[in-house]
């Protein structure tokens, strides 16, 4: 009988946490995107005011699971909708183990053909899924609700046959005041695609410069289309590739751009309520 009470206390402990827990997301709630720290790599966890999710990238391996595990209900075992910008395998390579774990609503990708063991493993995980399978091209809007949207900027073209990083899907989040521009790997070839059709539609409030902070994305002319109050570099510690470049640092200075960075601040979250905009860094 004892023991059947500290299960029966047990269990209403637990279910009174859960309770707790539940009230205060609700609390939480606003616009949330979250730079997730994968190393070398990009994964952007956004959650809109109303619950509903979109996971842009993964990185290369695991790590974006317990980087979701950090930044997700401990409850919440499925995502509305995964981008995947391009398929380099720092993009995609995470997605699998997060389509084999997570339930997943859709899938939009940029319609780039390459065949490597990473997106072959990709195809076989979206398959087993069983998730609605979207191309992106200019124009879409993906509506998460309560007023934010996302709204994909490129490719604006057929992008099958081209080099990988030139396929990237460029995005702009929306909630009220705050805006969020996404470039993947885009390099400056698609920046200036950008400029010449966007114009003054590109300003946001942050930006992640593509290409993790390479030297071929993030010229001055975009930068200043973007301008930008901060700019958020996906990259991982010690890397071999030198992200991000010294030039990019130098150019983001130049045009007075507050940066983070995920290989020295860690995960990256911006909060907003759609007039305000809060940052925190996990390190």
């Amino acid at each position: 009988m004892q023991k059947l009470k500290i299960g029966v206390l047990a269990g209403l402990t637990l279910l009174t946490a859960l309770v707790w827990y539940a009230v205060w997301q609700e609390e939480q709630r606003g616009l949330t995107v979250a730079f997730l720290d994968v190393g070398q790599g990009d994964a952007v966890y956004i959650e809109a005011p109303n619950g509903n999710q979109l996971l842009i990238d993964g990185g290369r391996g695991r790590a974006v699971l317990r980087e979701l595990g950090a930044v997700m209900p401990l409850y919440d075992r499925s995502i509305d909708v995964v981008l995947a910008t391009h398929p380099d395998a720092d993009h995609i390579g995470g997605l699998i183990p997060m389509l084999e774990s997570y339930r997943v609503g859709a899938v939009i990708e940029s319609g780039n053909e390459r065949e490597t063991a990473v997106t072959v493993g990709f195809e076989r995980a979206v398959a087993q899924e069983g998730a609605l399978r979207v191309a992106a091209r200019r124009g879409m809007r993906v509506d998460l609700g309560d007023g934010a949207v996302f709204t994909i900027l490129y490719p604006d073209r057929n992008v099958a046959r081209v080099e990988s990083n030139e396929a990237s899907i460029v995005g702009q989040l929306r909630y009220g005041s705050t805006t969020v521009l996404l470039t993947g790997d885009a390099p400056a070839s698609v920046e200036r695609i950008l400029i010449a059709k966007d114009g003054s539609g590109l300003q946001s409030t942050v930006l992640k410069p593509g290409h993790h902070g390479s030297r071929s994305s993030s010229v001055l002319e975009f930068l200043a289309a973007v301008s930008p109050e901060l700019a958020v570099i996906s990259a991982g510690t010690g890397n071999s590739y030198g992200h991000p470049h010294t030039e990019v640092l130098a150019r983001l200075a130049q045009s007075k751009i507050r940066t983070l960075r995920t290989d020295v601040e860690g995960r990256i979250i911006l909060k907003s309520d759609g007039r305000r905009l809060s940052v925190s860094a996990e390190k």
